[in-house]
């Protein structure tokens, strides 16, 4: 599976489903049971190296925001849950957090910013393919702390200053 086919297994199961995280996790498990179990590997690998590239600082900064607090798991969930925003979003965001301000159409706190099962899906599609647990992926072991600056999540005139569109868009 290429990066092409990955990110067109994103859009499609986000377009299905509405936008729902858990949903799309749903039907990207459907999606994924049609493959072989080595595409489904390729999936993964496409998805764990695009969860760990997004562990940066600047990115938890505007995850605080939108989700007024994001703790280290929360923060997680986010990742994934951006990647399952599609390839416009994803690299959109990566580029310049705050532009997740005009990238997002909607944004409800009550269902958007978690997509934990999205996390899951690949392995669970493994496991229904070969009854057995995923192997590891074979990736280089993602990196203790967040690249970049850390950032004051408690300084809200800071991130006000950092995220101005964010800030504006979705904290006054």
């Amino acid at each position: 599976m290429d990066e092409t086919e990955f990110w067109e297994l994103v859009d499609t199961s986000r377009e299905a489903a509405e936008g729902d995280p858990e949903e799309q996790a749903d039907l990207l498990v459907e999606r994924l049971v049609q493959l072989d179990p080595e595409s489904v590997l390729d999936f993964a690998r496409h998805f764990e190296a695009r969860y760990q590239r997004a562990y940066r600082w600047d990115l938890w900064g505007a995850a605080w925001v939108l989700l007024d607090g994001a703790s280290d798991d929360a923060f997680d969930f986010f990742r994934c849950w951006l990647i399952g925003q599609g390839r416009e979003v994803y690299e959109g965001a990566l580029h310049d957090p705050d532009a997740l301000a005009d990238l997002l159409d909607d944004f409800d706190e009550e269902v958007d910013g978690d997509g934990e099962e999205l996390g899951y899906a690949a392995d669970e599609a493994y496991e229904q393919l070969t009854g057995t647990v995923a192997p590891d992926l074979g990736l280089p072991p993602g990196a203790a702390e967040p690249e970049g600056t850390p950032v004051d999540f408690e300084d809200e005139a800071a991130l006000a200053g950092r995220y101005p569109r964010l800030w504006e868009r979705f904290k006054e």
